[in-house]
C-alpha cells in the first residue's frame, strides 16, 4: 500500500517537531510539503525565497529534503502533490481559524488533522516542570524564570528549555545552547528569539532551543536535576510534564476558551496561574477564574501579580515612545504590555503615537493591527525590521523609549534616545511556586 501524502501547515516551530516525532521514521505516511504562515513569528513569509526542511533533519527518507511553501499555496499544493491529510501544527490561533483552515483542505479533497498531545511528547529521563499559557503574552517566561530560580537556590540543576523559534538555518540550529549574552550575539538571534532568551541567561540560566528537540533532551538531560519547559505562544509541551503550569490573562478574559491549543492545555492543567490581577479588572480576573473551574474543575488556581518596575526618574515627565514584545501584540491581539504601563506609572508626559512614524514593515504591521494605537511592537525578525524599527523610533522623535520587552533593546538597536527597560516579576497571591514544588518533591527529585 503507497504511504499516505501528508502536508504540514506550520510556522517554524511545532510543526517540525510533529514532523520529527510522527513521520519522519514512519513508512506509512510520506510529508511531502511544508506550508508556513505569514500570520506567526516568521517575518513577511510571502515575500521570501522558498525554503527546505534540510535532508540532515529530515532523515534518510528524504534525501533532497522537504520543501517549504508559504501557507497562501495550500490548495494548490494539495491538488499537484497529491495530499491526502492536510495537518494543523501552529499555535495561538483562533478555533475559527483552525477550522478555516480545516475547510480549505476539505474543499481542496484532503482530510484535515491535528497531532495530538501523546504523540509528540517526548518522555524525558529526568523530571519535567512544564510552563504554558492559554495565549501568548500572559507572562510563561516570568513564571518560568521563578521556577528555575527557586530550584537553583534548593541546589538543583535546573535547565530550561524553550519552545522553537528557528528561523535562520535548520541544519545549524538543531541543537542550539545559551549561557552567557555573548552566546546569543553570536548565534544572531532574532530580536524575538532574545525576549525568550536573555531574561533566563541572565539568572545564570543555561537555554537550550533548537528544531530537534529528541537531541536537545538529550543534552539537556546530561546536565539538568530537573528540565524547566518555557512554551511558546499557546503551544504545548515537548516533554511529558511532572508538574504543568498554564498561565491565564485576565488582560483577555474568554480568550482561554477561544483559541488552540491554549484551550488544551487549560483542560490539561494541574496549576492554573491567574497573571497581572494588580492590573486587570475584577470582571475580568472573576471570568477567568470561573472558566477554568468549569473548564478543569481538577486544577488548582494560583492567583498572581505581574509586578512592574523601571527607572522612573528617566521617564517622568518626558516624551515617551513605548515599545513592547512583539508577538503579545500581533498575533496575541494585546493591546499593550508592560511598557504603557510603566509609561503611565512613572508620569511619561506624553505617551506618542508611533502610528504616524512607522516605515517599511512596521508600517504594513499597523495596517494589519489595527487595534494598536499607542505602543511600537518590537518586530525584528531580519536586519531590516530591525533598521525599519530604529527608523520608526526616530521619526517619533521621542525623548525617551520605554521598553516594555523581556530584553535589553539596547544592545540591538542603534537610537540617540535614552531606552528605559522594563522588568516585570512574578508575585504569587495565595499559591507559591516554590509550595508547588515542595507537594511534588517525591516526584521532581527535591
Amino acid at each position: 500500500m503507497a504511504p499516505t501524502r501528508v502536508l504540514i501547515m506550520g510556522a517554524a516551530g511545532r510543526d517540525f517537531h510533529d514532523f520529527n516525532t510522527v513521520f519522519r521514521d514512519d513508512p506509512a505516511h510520506e510529508v511531502v510539503a511544508f506550508t508556513q504562515t505569514s500570520t506567526q513569528n516568521v517575518g513577511e513569509l510571502d515575500e521570501l525565497p522558498e525554503r527546505r526542511y534540510p535532508p540532515e533533519l529530515a532523515g534518510d527518507r528524504y534525501p533532497d529534503g522537504i520543501p517549504i511553501y508559504p501557507e497562501s499555496n495550500l490548495e494548490r499544493l494539495v491538488d499537484e502533490a497529491d495530499v491526502d491529510t492536510v495537518v494543523f501544527s501552529y499555535s495561538d490561533v483562533s478555533h475559527e481559524h483552525v477550522m478555516h483552515q480545516a475547510s480549505r483542505a476539505l474543499a481542496a479533497g484532503a482530510d484535515f488533522r491535528l497531532i495530538g498531545p501523546d504523540r509528540m511528547m517526548l518522555e524525558a529521563a529526568v523530571p519535567v516542570v512544564a510552563v504554558d499559557a492559554v495565549r501568548t503574552g500572559c507572562g510563561k517566561s516570568q513564571t518560568a524564570r521563578k521556577f528555575a530560580d527557586l530550584l537553583t537556590a534548593r541546589g538543583r540543576d535546573a535547565v530550561v528549555v524553550r519552545e522553537p523559534m528557528p528561523y535562520g538555518d535548520l541544519a545549524a540550529q538543531r541543537v542550539q545552547r545559551f549561557e552567557t549574552l555573548a552566546d546569543l550575539d553570536e548565534s544572531d538571534v532574532t530580536i524575538e528569539e532574545r525576549e525568550e532568551y536573555e531574561s533566563h541567561i541572565e539568572r545564570g540560566h543555561v537555554v537550550y532551543a533548537g528544531v530537534d528537540y529528541a537531541a536537545i533532551l538529550e543534552r539537556a538531560e546530561a546536565e539538568a536535576d530537573v528540565i524547566v519547559w518555557d512554551g511558546g505562544n499557546n503551544e504545548l509541551p515537548f516533554y511529558v510534564p511532572d508538574v504543568h503550569v498554564v498561565v491565564a490573562d485576565p488582560h483577555r478574559p474568554g480568550a482561554e476558551l477561544r483559541y488552540h491549543p491554549g484551550e488544551t492545555n487549560l483542560r490539561l492543567a494541574d496549576y492554573v496561574l491567574i497573571n497581572k490581577e494588580n492590573t486587570a479588572d475584577v470582571a475580568g480576573i472573576q471570568e477567568v477564574e470561573a472558566n477554568v473551574r468549569e473548564t478543569n474543575p481538577d486544577a488548582e488556581i494560583v492567583h498572581a501579580n505581574s509586578t512592574i518596575t523601571a527607572d522612573g526618574d528617566a521617564i517622568a515627565g518626558k516624551r515617551a515612545l513605548v515599545v513592547e514584545d512583539g508577538p503579545t501584540l500581533t498575533h496575541g491581539d494585546a493591546s499593550h504590555g508592560a511598557g504603557l504601563i510603566a509609561a503611565r506609572k512613572y508620569g511619561a508626559a506624553e505617551i506618542i503615537d508611533p502610528k504616524p512614524a512607522a516605515v517599511g514593515s512596521l508600517e504594513r504591521v499597523f495596517a494589519a493591527y489595527d487595534h494598536l494605537d499607542a505602543v511600537l511592537p518590537a518586530m525584528g525578525y531580519n536586519d531590516a525590521q530591525i533598521r525599519d524599527l530604529e527608523a520608526t523610533i526616530r521619526n517619533a522623535d521621542p525623548e525617551v523609549v520605554v521598553s516594555g520587552t523581556p530584553h535589553d533593546l539596547g544592545r540591538v538597536l542603534d537610537v540617540d534616545v535614552p531606552i528605559v527597560r522594563v522588568r516585570y516579576e512574578l508575585e504569587e497571591k495565595n499559591v507559591t511556586l516554590a509550595s508547588i514544588l515542595d507537594r511534588h518533591a517525591e516526584r521532581l527529585g527535591l
